[in-house]
């Protein structure tokens, strides 16, 4: 998707959450979006659970740097 269908479908799932006060499972790989729009993340690399919790944990945390970007002492630059 470019920039602008990503922006969409991202207004799409906030207006939906708003609208019918529901909670959304959001499967997706761009980590920006996923930043930007969730309360709450789960983060799966080859179907092992590597961490949960709010946005800032996950991008911290150091199993999900690693399998993501390939180093643990980087954090993501989103």
């Amino acid at each position: 998707m470019n920039a602008e269908e990503t922006e969409d479908m991202a207004r799409f799932v906030l207006d939906i959450n708003e609208e019918r006060d529901t909670t959304i499972v959001l499967i997706e790989h761009d980590m920006g979006v996923i930043m930007d729009i969730s309360d709450r993340i789960c983060a799966i690399d080859f179907g092992v659970k590597l961490a949960e919790g709010p946005p800032a944990e996950i991008q911290a945390d150091p199993k999900v740097v690693a399998a993501y970007l390939g180093e643990t002492d980087v954090l993501f630059n989103i």
